[in-house]
């Protein structure tokens, strides 16, 4: 790992090679969060916009001189990352814009933008001889892991709250992981993990907490830009939670601009749930995200759900520094948003990922987006993570079944009444 110059701490900026710390920086203790510095210049000479035209791998290890894992290190044989970008016409003309794309990240193996940085938290872990990789996850990235480590037989243990959708419990216990369902919120779930973390000796994909998250969910905007021909769009659009993925997408684009492949940064544009709104109320206020108290975290949108994020340094500079916004929407917004999403894009996204959509409808009502911007709408999730959400999205919109006896009469008189 050559190309890593050290991890830089957030808060204090004391710098670390990379096998000096596991983690954290130990003098702030859990909330040391740390990035990992590249020297670009030496991965400049490894790989470029032109050699990446010609590798014909599609996944996010076609980016491998930008990841922080030694170039031998055995990966999962899951296909992660080359996930479509869909241009939404039919959209745009809707809400009266020009360009606007949809990533759907639904198309991962789990179904989730969460393969992305687990799929690096296991190279990590077998590069490190772990025996056991633990996580806590509103369910997603539990999902996540547990996939991945199935492909590659890695045990692991995974903490989720009780209240997890159901399809999320299924995908844990069809891969077989150890399953420890918490009775209490996702911030329980993660408190745990990391206490039996430290107690086991267990190697922690924890989001924030391992610095190395950050990096795998990267990958997303560097496919952005590379399928939109390496013209980066006006603005992004994501939902936040625990903050990870929009830090991501902030160090993918810090990237992007110090190797020269693009030449601006867009705009990103940080979505919550009223009831999980910390970051928005952060922005909004001007506090402090490391004394400001957690929030309820209560939403429908479970995958957003985070009383204390546990990467809100970096999810506060992504937009701060990129002169976008935190957006607040209501969960009746967001389930109406899965099937409107849907229906014009043909699109279906779990409530997190149709609040992607929810935040640009109100950012067009808050005129923070121009008619002629290029935007791009990401979805982190499938509905099929969450068929009730699904299910209460159609209700709003008044979308029922037509129940039909089998015979041509009696589907005529229903007919008749559409």
């Amino acid at each position: 790992m050559d190309h890593v110059l050290h991890l830089k701490c957030l808060i204090c900026g004391q710098e670390y090679g990379p096998d000096e710390i596991e983690y954290i920086c130990p003098h702030h203790g859990n909330d040391g969060i740390v990035d990992v510095v590249y020297d670009y210049e030496l991965i400049g000479q490894r790989i470029s916009r032109e050699s990446l035209a010609q590798n014909p791998d599609s996944t996010i290890w076609r980016y491998k001189p930008l990841l922080p894992i030694q170039p031998e290190t055995a990966v999962s044989p899951l296909t992660v990352g080359g996930t479509p970008l869909y241009r939404a016409d039919r959209l745009a003309d809707e809400l009266g814009l020009r360009h606007v794309w949809v990533k759907d990240d639904g198309r991962l193996p789990t179904a989730s933008f969460k393969d992305r940085a687990s799929i690096l938290a296991v190279a990590k872990a077998q590069e490190k001889g772990a025996v056991i990789i633990t996580t806590a996850s509103t369910g997603n990235a539990a999902a996540a892991l547990s996939g991945i480590c199935a492909s590659v037989n890695q045990r692991n243990v995974i903490f989720v709250p009780e209240k997890a959708p159901a399809a999320k419990i299924a995908q844990l216990l069809v891969f077989g992981s150890t399953m420890m369902l918490v009775k209490g919120t996702y911030d329980d779930a993660f408190e745990l993990c990391l206490q039996a973390a430290a107690e086991y000796g267990w190697y922690n994909r924890n989001t924030a907490y391992n610095p190395y998250m950050t990096e795998g969910k990267k990958t997303a905007v560097y496919e952005i830009c590379e399928q939109l021909n390496w013209q980066a769009p006006d603005a992004i659009f994501v939902s936040v939670g625990d903050g990870c993925i929009i830090g991501g997408l902030h160090k993918g684009l810090k990237d992007l601009l110090a190797l020269g492949w693009i030449d601006q940064m867009p705009r990103i544009y940080g979505v919550q749930a009223e009831g999980s709104a910390f970051m928005y109320e952060a922005w909004r206020d001007g506090e402090d995200v490391l004394t400001k108290a957690p929030v309820s975290g209560i939403t429908l949108a479970d995958s957003i759900s985070a009383g204390l994020p546990r990467d809100r340094i970096k999810a506060l500079t992504a937009v701060t520094h990129t002169n976008g916004a935190y957006i607040c929407v209501s969960d009746e917004e967001i389930l109406a948003s899965i099937p409107a999403l849907a229906r014009a894009t043909g699109v279906f996204a779990e409530p997190a990922g149709a609040a992607a959509h929810t935040g640009l409808l109100k950012a067009i009502e808050l005129g923070y987006v121009s008619a002629t911007d290029r935007i791009v709408i990401l979805n982190t999730g499938s509905g099929l993570k969450d068929i009730v959400g699904a299910m209460k999205g159609v209700d709003l919109v008044g979308t029922k079944a037509n129940y039909v006896e089998p015979d041509l009469a009696d589907l005529r008189r229903v007919m008749a009444g559409l």
